[in-house]
């Protein structure tokens, strides 16, 4: 079995970001962003919002990203630390829209290991030197320079290792031109292993150990040493030189301390919230530095998400002062940016990230904990408290929807689309969601309204050639025509010169300044100046088609006869040829005028014979056909779309300027060949059904860019994203016509009717596989079922350290009435009267109140996804959380199906893991389904993580046993059981007879049951020991499964082993046989091996398209959706083998990894393709491309096609 790997959806989670100015802009920044595996360039637009620019997948894993710039250089490099072993300098370059690397230097051994630097990166803020740090022992430093072409260089690195020692983090110190310093936070382990007694480890104390690059004698030395608190886990570079005081700002549990080598330490208390246990201690995530010419000051957000302002009072390099003040509560952030111009990037840990602008810089009183008036008591220092309000500071204005952790996914089609929908159980805690993935684009309905009958058709004009936007939109009925003329709104005109007693067939502006109206009874020229000219048709013919460009139409009567048009010197629309065709014309269409032309010479006649022909426009051999095209169909719509030459470009690939006609077919299939731009031939024909209805195809705009919308069952829309041709649905209703739309209030927008209504909408962010639509739910879900009668779902949700709903409430309206004595209740909020704004504020921004880790909260919730309401919510008291569900139908019909949810009492995790009770739930359906209510709870002495049905009983993992219960009248009876399981069972699947029983630690273990002895067997598990996270069943001998490092694997058990258990009557082989390696008699072998590089979380078997073929798609924990497709034949195989190949020669991914170690980072990859890989070939220049094409014996062309038709066989 082979198998092509393909990313349906990049990573959305985001675990580092840098802000900087890497297109060498000085007005505005861009955003660097490392997605596990995947460096994304994003800058906020002129509205605001954020758009990425480049999307590169790397192939390695990045651990830590750092900015740096020469001095008096405008523009910022990139430096990245990965699991390479290399050290990669990167520079943006705006011009193909590429990272080109700079330098890539190697020191160490590839994989994130504990003593190879990578982990910590730190840069001297002059940009003259950058230190790579690992977790232990080792940091080197390179020097950066330039050399006379100003190119950057990289010395040699310099060692600044200690052994027996770990750092917690690194920084640079700006000590201006003076010599570079790094800043770390180290502790010294060499005492606490020699020392047995464990009295050296409690003991061992952190120190901020400063270091010293000597650019004299060119090397690292320890310059200094100080004892830290052991608490500390951050440093923050404090400016110097002129700018600031230097040293550096430690954030330590509770406290944020400022240090300099030789000044005293300034220590002030991290403000807590009131209704924070006293056990929990406060830290420090995430920092931010905020420089203008006036002020300086650092934003530090908490692991509550509160954010805190820092200040330093300071006279030049003497500090007098540390202040802390409350700022803004915003989710918790893995990394926080500011970004010029007045904009903070808050990359969440999980869910949603967000751009948020500064509304002031909280200038005002606010809660403070200050050096100055820091107290000491017999307990501690003094503690300061405040209360979370509103957001005053910072307001968001976008946010970047991130999938980050899928928790659950479930493909399934309930709401009866062409295509089924992915439901993903998302998030954290409070800001945790059931998201809907459709496969498509999103659209943004801008304005609807009704017309006063149903139109055929619509079109929108501009009045002259150089006009920004569109002047008229012209709206075409039965027997009449609308005029609508565009400005602050949209109104009906009567003085356009338009005929509007009969239906238009087309309009458009003809040469520079006129219009042109095709009437089924003529043409009608609008001069600039309001003549009309008009032409008639010969006789009682109508005209049936019309194409046309800027300078050319042509129409087409009944009968066949072609008339063709254009426009002279001075503007006049002149009859030039007539041709008489077989039969009649279904399409026409003719080429754009290219550039510096006077005509295009191509037209384009689909006729009902199931043919295209191309036909020539040159004077010389007007109306000879050039070419001829048959097939599958009558054609109905045809269109000529031109992709411009670009060498690199926007889209970072080179590609000649080409021309593709498409032609849409009465079966509901898309056809797309290309025109040699010389002879007219055509060539390179690629085909994909659309829908149920002939696909009406219309121009449109999309980015500056010409594309195409075609209108099937559902729209499409054809456009160029990043070197590809992309035909992605959207996500709207059925249409009936469209046409690009440009006004001043939307610049890009599409005009289509639909019915009686005229719709205008904007397509949101391109080259995206799905939008989304989310369901908030209250706690983070765990899993999820389909009740399958109704296609509701029911999902459990549980969270640690958390109060109940009605404690929650009871401590609001406490906090309500004691807001009076509040700290931050301060006289001039009293004076402007905004209390209440301090008491509501939303859960999912400021998360829930803090209780102590025994506490579990959990809530069984059935909702119905199609209306999107929650129809019954149970919560579970006395600390009982659930982790496990199912449907089950026992034997005993009485109840009809059955819900099974599986639960543990007072569950922790430390010290060590212990519980006070496990719990089986069974609750049946009333009310159709819509409500919970409960039959019996049965305790048990594991923690149930896993249920299943089979043959009409419950099985349940409860630990390490296995076991088969009946329902009973008060409790569920138990019938059999197998306690021989190594671990934790965490997965099963049932097929006929055979249970598929997946370990935490041991991976599958395949079992039977024999029903006529009552006995569960284990007869086959597997040799490796994988740590489990998800798992899938394929056929009656193979199981999926990923594990906890970010592999996927495929397991099967030999056919003839098989054979043997089926055909044994007696079960004697099973029983007797003996066990090998300490388990089961029979081993499975392993047939598929592939890493992922991120967590899978879920598998499941599933098609995404109609009467596609079925692909395995998983999630990842980082918010990643992808798909593995079985190749069918075995010419597809070695294709993309070869392929894969070549690209791993010509194409070495972008950080240093090597392609081949990174898929096979735990075990050799077997059998897997990687597409994404592969995907990759478009982006290379046109030279490599040929190239690697003639290694292959095939054209670029044929290439793209093949990368085209096996991502449409899965998407």
């Amino acid at each position: 079995m082979y198998l092509y790997n393909l990313t349906l959806q990049k990573p959305t989670g985001i675990l580092c970001a840098i802000s900087g100015s890497f297109s060498g802009n000085l007005k505005s920044q861009e955003i660097v962003v490392a997605r596990g595996k995947v460096l994304d360039l994003l800058r906020p637009d002129e509205n605001g919002k954020l758009q990425c620019l480049l999307s590169v997948d790397i192939f390695g894993v990045i651990r830590s990203l750092a900015h740096f710039r020469l001095t008096g250089s405008q523009k910022d490099y990139i430096v990245v630390g990965s699991d390479s072993g290399r050290i990669v300098i990167l520079d943006y370059n705006k011009e193909k829209n590429t990272f080109d690397k700079v330098h890539q230097e190697t020191f160490g051994k590839s994989g994130c290991r504990r003593i190879v630097p990578g982990q910590y990166l730190a840069v001297d803020p002059k940009g003259r030197a950058v230190m790579i740090g690992a977790c232990e022992k080792q940091k080197l430093v390179y020097v950066l320079n330039r050399d006379t072409a100003a190119r950057l260089t990289i010395s040699s690195p310099l060692e600044a290792h200690k052994s027996h020692t770990i750092v917690y983090s690194i920084c640079g110190v700006d000590c201006g031109f003076d010599n570079p310093v790094f800043a770390a936070i180290e502790l010294d382990y060499s005492e606490a292993d020699q020392d047995p007694t464990g009295q050296a480890a409690n003991e061992a104390q952190k120190q901020l150990t400063f270091y010293e690059l000597d650019l004299g004698l060119n090397h690292v030395s320890r310059k200094w040493s100080d004892q830290v608190d052991n608490g500390a886990n951050l440093l923050c570079t404090v400016p110097g030189g002129g700018d600031g005081p230097s040293g550096v700002l430690v954030c330590a549990e509770n406290f944020v301390i400022y240090k300099n080598q030789g000044h005293q330490d300034l220590r002030a208390v991290i403000p807590r919230r009131e209704d924070l246990p006293a056990e929990r201690g406060v830290l420090i995530v995430s920092a931010t530095m905020l420089k203008q010419k006036s002020m300086l000051f650092f934003l530090l957000q908490t692991e509550y998400g509160d954010v805190f302002k820092v200040t330093l009072d300071h006279e030049n390099d003497r500090v007098k002062e540390l202040k802390i003040q409350y700022f803004d509560t915003i989710p918790v952030t893995s990394s926080m940016c500011v970004v010029k111009p007045g904009f903070l990037f808050a990359a969440s840990e999980f869910g949603n990230h967000a751009l948020y602008q500064f509304q002031s810089l909280g200038n005002d009183l606010d809660v403070e904990a200050s050096s100055a008036t820091l107290m000491e008591t017999d307990e501690g220092f003094q503690p300061v408290f405040f209360r979370p309000r509103m957001l005053k500071n910072l307001v968001r204005i976008d946010q970047v929807e991130s999938l980050s952790p899928v928790m659950d996914m479930k493909i399934m089609n309930i709401f009866e689309d062409e295509t089924p929908q992915v439901f993903t159980l998302c998030g954290r805690g409070p800001r945790s969601s059931l998201r809907v993935l459709r496969p498509g684009l999103a659209v943004t309905e801008m304005a609807v309204s009704q017309l006063p009958g149903v139109p055929s058709a619509v079109w929108t004009v501009k009045k002259n050639v150089n006009d920004e936007f569109d002047a008229y939109i012209v709206v075409s009925f039965a027997n009449a025509t609308l005029v609508l003329s565009i400005g602050e709104t949209v109104e009906e005109v009567n003085d356009s010169g338009f005929l509007d007693t009969s239906p238009s067939l087309a309009v458009s502006l003809i040469g520079d300044d006129s219009l042109m109206q095709v009437h089924p009874s003529g043409i009608r020229h609008i001069r600039e100046d309001g003549r009309v000219n008009e032409w008639r048709t010969p006789g009682k013919r109508t005209i049936v088609n019309v194409g046309y460009n800027r300078l050319q139409a042509v129409i087409a009567l009944s009968g066949g006869e072609i008339i063709y048009f254009e426009v002279d010197m001075t503007g006049q629309l002149m009859e030039v040829e007539k041709h008489e065709m077989s039969g009649d014309v279904a399409c026409l269409d003719i080429a754009p005028v290219p550039e510096g032309r006077q005509r295009s010479r191509f037209l384009a006649v689909g006729s009902y014979d199931n043919t295209i022909r191309i036909l020539s426009l040159d004077p010389d051999d007007c109306m000879q056909v050039l070419s001829l095209q048959s097939v599958s169909s009558p054609p109905e719509s045809l269109l000529f779309l031109e992709v411009q030459a670009s060498v690199g470009g926007e889209d970072g690939a080179d590609h000649p300027a080409s021309l593709f006609l498409n032609v849409g077919l009465n079966n509901g299939v898309l056809f797309r060949t290309v025109v040699d731009m010389v002879t007219g031939q055509l060539s390179d024909a690629r085909s994909r059904f659309l829908g149920l209805r002939a696909p009406s195809l219309f121009p449109i705009v999309v980015r500056g860019r010409k594309a195409m919308i075609c209108l099937s069952s559902r729209p499409w829309l054809g456009y160029i994203h990043q070197g590809h041709f992309l035909l992605t649905p959207l996500s709207y209703e059925r249409l009936e016509y469209a046409a690009s739309f440009s006004s001043d209030q939307c610049a890009e927008g599409v005009v289509a009717v639909a019915g009686d209504a005229l719709r205008v909408f904007t397509i949101d962010r391109l080259g995206e596989s799905f939008n989304e639509t989310a369901i908030p739910l209250r706690y983070t879900p765990r899993k999820f079922v389909v009740q399958p009668k109704r296609k509701l779902l029911v999902i459990v949700e549980s969270d640690q350290g958390s109060f109940t709903a009605e404690q929650r409430e009871d401590a609001k309206k406490e906090a309500f009435e004691g807001t009076g004595v509040g700290e931050n209740r301060n006289n001039e909020q009293m004076e402007t009267g905004d209390d209440d704004e301090n008491t509501e504020f939303s859960d999912e921004q400021y998360g829930y109140p803090k209780a102590e880790s025994y506490r579990w909260v959990s809530c069984i919730r059935v909702l119905d996804p199609r209306a999107a309401v929650t129809t019954c919510l149970l919560e579970l008291q006395e600390n009982e959380a659930a982790f496990s569900l199912c449907t089950v139908n026992f034997h005993d019909k009485e109840y009809g199906t059955l819900l099974a949810v599986g639960t543990a009492k007072g569950l922790q995790f430390w010290p060590e893991r212990s519980f006070e009770a496990g719990f089986i739930h069974i609750y049946r359906f009333k009310e159709d389904g819509r409500v919970l209510e409960l039959l019996h709870k049965t305790q048990v002495e594991g923690v149930p993580l896993a249920l299943c049905q089979f043959q009409g009983k419950l099985l349940a993992g409860i630990g390490s046993v296995l076991r088969l219960y009946d329902l009973g009248k008060r409790r569920l009876l138990r019938k059999c059981e197998n306690k021989l399981f190594p671990n934790t069972i965490t997965s099963i699947h049932t097929y006929r007879d055979r249970i598929y029983v997946g370990d935490m630690q041991e991976s599958f273990h395949y079992c039977k049951y024999r029903r006529d002895e009552n006995q569960l067997y284990i007869f086959a598990d597997d040799t490796v020991p994988r740590w489990l996270t998800a798992a899938s069943h394929i056929d009656f001998d193979t199981m999926a499964g990923a594990d906890k490092f970010g592999n996927i694997y495929f397991v099967r058990l030999p056919q003839d082993v098989s054979d043997e258990i089926e055909e044994d009557p007696t079960g004697g082989k099973i029983k007797w046989e003996q066990g090998k390696l300490n388990g089961a008699p029979n081993k499975v072998e392993e047939i598929v091996q592939f890493h992922v590089g991120d967590v899978v979380t879920c598998l499941q078997r599933a098609s995404l398209i109609p009467g596609g073929g079925e692909c395995l798609i998983y999630a990842t924990v980082m918010g990643s959706l992808g798909a593995f497709l079985p190749f069918t034949s075995r010419d597809d195989v070695d294709f993309f083998s070869h392929l894969e190949m070549h690209m791993r020669q010509e194409h070495p991914p972008l950080c240093g990894r090597d392609h081949m170690s990174y898929r096979s980072s735990y075990f050799p990859v077997k059998d897997v393709i990687d597409g994404d890989l592969c995907e990759q070939f478009p982006t290379l220049p046109m030279d490599m491309q040929r190239k690697i094409a003639d290694e292959l014996d095939r054209t670029p062309a044929e290439i793209l096609k093949k990368l085209e038709e096996i991502r449409n066989k899965i998407i």
